[in-house]
Formats: structure tokens, sequence, C-alpha cells
């Protein structure tokens, strides 16, 4: 009798010790596979965390912290492709070539371009969300500056919300994007000009797309002025208004015979770009806008900023923030999987004092 409960009562024990082993392995199992901490931005949506792999085509949305402002961004895959055109391309122009091979790595880029409701969050709230934020004569080189105000309606009279925010300079665009970067958490930046055609082609070999009034307010249906982002259809990539609606800033300099510099040098190009320097012009435009014909809206086409744009601003310095005599350029933002070197913790060297 006392040996059965013995050998029962081992039984029992064995049980409970085989209960706990399996307690115990199954808690391990999920703390392994937990992930560790995150560092998303933080205005980003949970699947906006940037440290989850990367997947082509997908998209996540991030919101503008203490604001109920967000945007969304796309998954952009790397590849090579042939950018500016070939000499034969009707409309090319003598700085979209030779052409020369690009290698780019993945990236993600907004799905179109920053709207007044983005832009103006960074240009004109109160307290810009928590940051410290001066005055452009303050001597802080660190601290973020806030735009002076224009003179006369930054929208042009076409309204703000979701439309495109324009009349900004490339000095005033890369602040923003180091801004946005500062709120969320996030490493947000204009795209470089490879970025941007790569983009814009979404695979597309041609000079434009087929049916370009389908994809594109420019001269021929937007009556004169831009349209609400978002209004065409996007490209295979799922981005929309690439070409026209407002042309874009892209990070580079611009340089009328880069490509052909650049094609003297090894190819593929690994991730080209002509960083800018401290002058205020020209850097480069890219997509065409409203106000122009088929030809401008051709993914190689390429503009270079001017100081005509500012011919009216009667400051002495002139703004380094706003362009009164240009109401068709405006922003799109790119975030890199893994940054390029030269890019990392990049930001606009132009000053008051800037030429």
């Amino acid at each position: 009798m006392h040996e059965v409960k013995r050998q029962q009562s081992v039984k029992v024990g064995r049980v409970a010790v085989s209960a706990l082993a399996l307690v115990i392995a199954v808690m391990t199992m999920h703390a392994v596979a937990r992930p560790g901490p995150q560092t998303p931005g933080r205005g980003s949506q949970p699947a906006a965390q940037s440290d989850e792999p990367f997947k082509s085509g997908a998209t996540y949305v991030e919101k503008i912290p203490e604001t109920n402002v967000s945007f969304e961004m796309v998954a952009v895959p790397g590849g090579t492709f042939m950018m500016g055109s070939p000499a034969s391309e009707s409309g090319r122009r003598p700085d979209e070539g030779p052409q020369v091979e690009v290698e780019l790595a993945p990236f993600w880029i907004s799905k179109h371009e920053v709207t007044w409701d983005e832009f103006d969050e960074f240009a004109f709230a109160r307290g810009a969300k928590g940051l410290r934020t001066v005055d452009s004569a303050a001597a802080d080189a660190d601290a973020l500056t806030r735009p002076s105000r224009p003179y006369g309606d930054e929208s042009r009279g076409f309204g703000k919300g979701k439309q495109p925010a324009i009349g900004m300079t490339h000095h005033a665009a890369m602040e923003y994007c180091r801004w946005l970067s500062k709120v969320t958490g996030q490493a947000y930046r204009l795209a470089t000009e490879a970025e941007w055609e790569y983009a814009a082609r979404a695979g597309d070999a041609n000079a434009a797309p087929e049916s370009l009034a389908e994809g594109a307010w420019f001269a021929e249906n937007a009556d004169g002025e831009p349209h609400p982002v978002g209004g065409k259809q996007p490209n295979p990539w799922q981005l929309q208004d690439m070409l026209g609606n407002v042309a874009e800033w892209v990070l580079d300099q611009y340089d009328g015979g880069r490509y052909q510099k650049l094609s003297v040098l090894p190819q593929p190009l690994k991730r080209p770009v002509l960083v800018p320097d401290d002058r205020r012009f020209p850097h480069g435009v890219r997509g065409g806008s409203y106000l122009d014909g088929a030809d401008a809206l051709r993914y190689a086409a390429r503009v270079g900023s001017s100081d005509e744009w500012s011919m009216s601003d009667p400051q002495q310095p002139q703004s380094i923030w706003w362009h009164p005599d240009e109401s068709f350029v405006g922003v799109r933002i790119v975030r890199a999987v893994e940054e390029q070197p030269e890019l990392r913790g990049l930001r606009s060297k132009v000053t008051q004092d800037s030429m």
C-alpha cells in the first residue's frame, strides 16, 4: 500500500516537473521571439516602425506629433536604371545626357507632395511642436529656425489644406526635412535627383507615361492652378503627382554638365548625388508643374532654380525662405533604409550671407 502511494507520488511529481518544464520552455520561446526595444518615430502608427523589415510596395503612415496631420510613405525597391534621356528623345535638352547607369539602394518616398497642412506645422504653428525654434537672425547654428513670414499670401491664392505647399526655397525645404526628422525621430530628407527619377519612372524606360493626362495635372488640364494632392492616378509604384501639379525640389545642387562628368566614371554609379554647398542657386527641380507643357513632364527633364524667382523680394539681403516670384515648386520627402555616408546628418549650408 505504501509502495503504491510512493509510486503514485513519484508519477505526480514527474508530471508536475514536466508541466513546469513546459511552462519554462514556452516562456523562454516568447522571450526569444519578442523584439528588443523599438525606436519608431514618435508620431508613427504601429506599421511605421523603422526597424520592421523593408518590403517593396509596403506603406506606412507617419503622424506629426501633437497634431492631427499625417502623411503616407511608400517603399521603393533598390535597383539599376538608366538616368537621363537618349539623344533621340523628343523635347530633350542637353543637360539630360548622356545617359548614365545608376544603382540605388531601397528607400521610402512620400506618396505625394508635402501639403500645406504638413508644411504649416513647421512654418507657422505656434511652438513648432515643442522644439526650440529661433528666428532667422539667431546666432545658434544648431537651432532650428522658423521661416520668416513671406510678403503677401504664401499660398498665392490657391488655398491651403491638402493643396501642395509651394514657394519655399531649397533651404526652406531642407530645413522642413530637418524639423520633421527631429519631431518624428526618423531621418527624412529631399530625394536625390537619381532617386527622384528612379521613383518617377517606376520601371518605365520611355520618355513619359503613355497617358499623361490620367496621372498628371499640367498646362492642358490644370486650368492654370495646382490641385489638391492625390487627385490623379498613381504610377506603377503607387506614387501620385510625381509628374505635374507642382514641380519638386531635389537634394542635388544643379549642374547642367553633371551627366557628362558622370559618364566617364565606372558604371553603374552607386547612389550618385551632388551635395549642395552654401550657394542660394541653382538647385535641382524635377517633375514639371501645372504651368508646363508635356515636354517638361518627361521623366528626364531637369530645371535649375534661379535668382529670377526672387526678383520682387524687396529685402536686402533677400529671403532665404521664400521665392515670391515662384508658385510652382513644392516638396516630396524620402527616408533611406540605410543612409549613404555623405548624407548622414546633412543640413542646408545656406545663410543670410549666402550669394
